[in-house]
């Protein structure tokens, strides 16, 4: 399932102009900057190659802010697609005094939504850019913004996890109990052997994990997206970067990139669940 060729495959299935935006938006979740754009993949060679361009316009009058021109006919091993057209690109390695990140895809019909997620070289998180899209001429309502009401219940799903090394993907069922208590969410999470309870702060948009000396946020955002992850990555210690996308009510996926204590990436999993 993670050879190169059907992970090219998984790719084509991203081909398009997709129109949206780029929102830039800030550590603690107040949006900064919302810039109109256009991403096209264009297959060239009966596919074999891949024309891709990003363009970023004024929301004021429409002007160039900035294009740019890729073309490749291979995937870095930096990528993994799964069967649906979601993927997750990034490091490969975290290492003291580096930065490191991941850019999270999903795709639904005419829509995308995309997530790019960024630590600096002290590990303290420090940009964020949501990515809206659908395809040209084509528009769809795209999600509302996620709030915690929306994620209240049991979810019941499968998680479908690839790794870097290409041996065998792996599929273990999921259940998901999330509930508020005044100003907190608790949640319950199973998946096979594991079995994880956490609690968190609800304050405003944000959610705040206490996880001992690596706190993890959750941001609540537009289009249904949140953003997970450690405010400060405590090297020496695993770590997961988590996007989310509540595709329609009831039904929600998250890619999770994952990394063990020495920051080398061992797997990515695409969950998908459903409320019941």
């Amino acid at each position: 399932m993670s050879d190169s060729t059907s992970q090219w495959e998984r790719l084509l299935m991203n081909l398009g102009a997709w129109k949206g935006s780029f929102t830039r938006i800030a550590p603690t979740g107040e949006q900064l900057e919302d810039l109109p754009s256009l991403v096209s993949l264009e297959g060239l060679d009966d596919n074999l190659t891949i024309h891709q361009v990003v363009r970023l316009t004024s929301p004021v009058d429409g002007s160039v802010v900035s294009e740019k021109a890729f073309r490749y006919s291979s995937l870095s091993q930096s990528i993994l697609f799964f069967p649906d057209g979601a993927f997750c690109q990034g490091s490969m390695q975290i290492a003291p005094l580096t930065e490191f990140g991941a850019e999270f895809g999903f795709i639904a019909g005419k829509r995308r939504l995309r997530l790019v997620q960024l630590y600096d070289t002290d590990h303290q998180l420090s940009r964020i850019t949501l990515i809206r899209e659908h395809l040209e001429g084509r528009p769809e309502a795209e999600s509302p913004p996620l709030i915690v009401e929306a994620l209240l219940g049991e979810w019941k799903g499968e998680a479908l996890s690839l790794y870097p090394d290409y041996q065998p993907p792996t599929v273990a069922q999921t259940s998901l109990t999330v509930e508020r208590r005044g100003d907190q969410l608790v949640q319950q999470l199973r998946s096979g052997d594991f079995d994880w309870s956490s609690t968190a702060r609800i304050e405003g948009t944000r959610l705040l994990f206490d996880e001992g000396l690596q706190p993890v946020q959750v941001l609540l955002l537009a289009g249904g997206a949140s953003c997970t992850g450690p405010l400060v990555h405590t090297w020496g210690k695993p770590v997961f970067l988590e996007v989310g996308w509540l595709v329609e009510p009831g039904l929600r996926q998250r890619i999770v990139r994952r990394f063990g204590a020495k920051g080398e990436w061992v797997s990515l999993t695409l969950v998908t669940e459903r409320r019941i």
